[in-house]
């Protein structure tokens, strides 16, 4: 029986120890019991997230947690900057448009990170404008953003710096309090190796004041009844229970390894499938790389979709192909989670494979030697 294994930028591979933790007989929410575990789980939250704000924890997918900022900080007509450049950056944009924000857009070609410079001068344009909300990790081109840079712009303009991290969390380094950033979101099928259906919301103190001014609708997402749940060790309505008990067992493993060491070791992997790709002669999408996936430009004669589809079909490998107008132009490959260099070079020696079958000229093992010489050298 063919192995079949995820390589995909979410959901992300869920290791055993964790199946097990999810596996357990399901205990009742209100109970001292739950209460220890998810005291358990905000301590570790808050270690991942590199902060001491409260991270709440929503039973949806990130995209909740992303529409539970939008609803809980902005009120009607107030403006709004989103970034976007690529996929999932659209959809603050989108979301924004939804709660009848006015929303100024910054579109940078995608596969680039922003320019400071272009932020500034938008910025200047729009002095009314209440927040800045982009992306740690564009998904969909395999860049990392410089939001360090954008909430150090955002904090000494007195907005609020709102980042969607769903992707890059556990990869891309973030810092979020030594960074001053007001408000980050997350998701559990990606760094934090859960299935999906946790979103996670942190609330910096100007974001919470932030929460007071809100009179845009909302109810089951409304962060004012979490947080005064979450301040008695509770949660507003039912939570993910199960999920829940299996994010304990993922947090403890990530933080024994520690934030900072696990970005290092993701950050070096990343660079092994760059040089990997170089090596059989494909080029890079992004111009600012991600330690959390890696985008590749599919040969002129070879269509992404024809890649993804071998390697899924006949090796039972699933990475990812591009997405809007980069629609079998290139693919995507996770390192993310629990994806180890094992899993890198399983995945380059069966892309050299599909490779030969399409008709891709390149120097057979090439990738493999780079990435022995990238972990072993």
């Amino acid at each position: 029986m063919k192995r079949t294994f995820l390589m995909t930028p979410g959901p992300s591979p869920v290791p055993s120890f964790v199946l097990k933790g999810l596996a357990k007989e399901i205990i009742h929410h209100r109970t001292d019991e739950f209460r220890a575990v998810l005291e358990d789980v905000d301590k570790g939250l808050k270690s991942v997230f590199s902060t001491a704000n409260p991270v709440l924890i929503l039973a949806s997918s990130g995209t909740g947690a992303m529409e539970a900022a939008v609803s809980n900080l902005f009120s009607k007509e107030d403006k709004i900057i989103t970034i976007s450049g690529g996929k999932f950056g659209e959809r603050w944009t989108e979301i924004g448009t939804v709660y009848g924000l006015n929303v100024v857009n910054m579109d940078i070609e995608w596969g680039n990170q922003p320019s400071l410079e272009d932020l500034n001068q938008l910025l200047d344009k729009n002095p009314d404008a209440k927040a800045v909300l982009t992306t740690l990790t564009e998904t969909s081109t395999g860049t990392v953003f410089d939001v360090k840079s954008i909430a150090e712009i955002c904090s000494k303009r007195g907005l609020l710096s709102i980042i969607d991290a769903i992707s890059g969390l556990g990869q891309d380094l973030f810092l979020t309090d030594e960074w001053g950033v007001d408000v980050v979101v997350s998701g559990s099928q990606k760094g934090l190796m859960l299935p999906p259906g946790l979103g996670f919301i942190s609330l910096s103190e100007k974001a919470k004041r932030a929460l007071t001014n809100s009179n845009l609708p909302k109810y089951y997402f409304d962060l004012s009844k979490a947080l005064k749940s979450y301040a008695k060790n509770d949660t507003p309505y039912t939570p993910a229970v199960s999920l829940i008990v299996g994010l304990k067992e993922s947090l403890d493993y990530i933080n024994k390894e520690g934030v900072i060491a696990r970005c290092g070791r993701f950050a070096k992997m990343a660079i092994a499938a760059q040089k990997a790709a170089k090596s059989l002669g494909l080029d890079l999408f992004s111009k600012s790389p991600s330690a959390s996936v890696t985008a590749i430009c599919s040969p002129e004669s070879i269509k992404s979709s024809e890649i993804v589809g071998i390697l899924r079909k006949e090796h039972g490998l699933s990475i990812a192909g591009g997405q809007a107008k980069l629609k079998d132009k290139i693919f995507r490959i996770a390192h993310m989670g629990w994806i180890n260099e094992k899993d890198l070079i399983s995945c380059f020696s069966l892309l050299e494979s599909v490779l030969q079958k399409l008709g891709h000229k390149f120097k057979p093992g090439s990738s493999l030697s780079v990435l022995e010489e990238v972990f072993h050298g």
